[in-house]
């Protein structure tokens, strides 16, 4: 049964869920990738994630693209093809 929620829906329960950010901005660029490789009529397959969580304190900026991956596993198995990601600690943004 597929899902009633968007790819970008998903993708914010599974993070706030997962990584609890303080800030949290998920842009769908879909568009702006029309006739790339991965991108389909329907769009949802490129993001923009700029998110600020405690989660990554400690971490370097692999471990932290880590975390999410593993968090939108199944959204990347699903047909999500890119995802540009700005990771930060409150630290190093003030938040």
């Amino acid at each position: 049964m597929k899902s009633l929620l968007s790819r970008a829906e998903r993708m914010e329960n599974a993070l706030r869920e997962r990584l609890s950010p303080l800030d949290f901005e998920l842009f769908d660029e879909s568009s702006r990738h029309a006739g790339h490789a991965g991108a389909r009529a329907g769009g949802e397959t490129h993001y923009k994630l700029r998110m600020v969580s405690a989660a990554f304190d400690g971490l370097s900026r692999v471990a932290r693209q880590r975390l999410v991956y593993e968090a939108l596993a199944e959204e990347f198995n699903t047909g999500l093809h890119a995802l540009s990601l700005d990771l930060k600690t409150p630290a190093e943004t003030g938040v």
